[in-house]
């Protein structure tokens, strides 16, 4: 799908949309820099219980050039809060079977509480403002799952 990117010598962003794997790697990668102290990463798994059934995967839909300019805009919010943060987010599309990821968010900064923040930020922005749909996937059928998204800094 897609991928942006933004770097100059202070702030790097990299927001992605993918249909395959991702990989945390190089997506770790992306945010090391000898100027940096902290690095946080937030991985968004498929666990097995939700209110309904066993979960077996999730399917993810998006509006996807929406999706890719609400993550570019929120990764740039971020980066204004915390000047020199370098962030790289990818979330996935299509099927994601039981433990894999969905979502992985790393940001790299001078200092851990700047990075922790910073990656609690991201993840609870995506959730709030990106058009990215799941879908629930199980042994007794799938169901689309509501929008339950909390208000920006509280925690589903």
């Amino acid at each position: 799908m897609g991928c942006r990117q933004l770097s100059n010598k202070e702030t790097t962003i990299h927001v992605a949309l993918r249909t395959g794997g991702l990989d945390s790697a190089a997506i770790e990668q992306l945010v090391e820099s000898p100027s940096n102290g902290a690095q946080c990463v937030f991985r968004g798994v498929v666990r097995r219980d939700s209110d309904l059934n066993p979960v077996e995967s999730l399917e993810y839909d998006a509006y996807s050039e929406m999706a890719a300019r609400q993550l570019q805009e929120m990764a740039k919010d971020a980066s204004k809060k915390w000047p020199g943060a370098r962030i790289a987010l990818e979330h996935r599309l299509g099927s994601v079977p039981l433990g894999e990821p969905s979502v992985i968010i790393a940001v790299g900064t001078p200092h851990r509480a700047e990075a922790f923040d910073c990656c609690r930020f991201l993840i609870e922005e995506l959730k709030h403002r990106v058009p990215i749909w799941k879908k629930e996937i199980g042994a007794s059928g799938a169901r689309w799952v509501e929008d339950n998204r909390a208000p920006v800094g509280q925690s589903e």
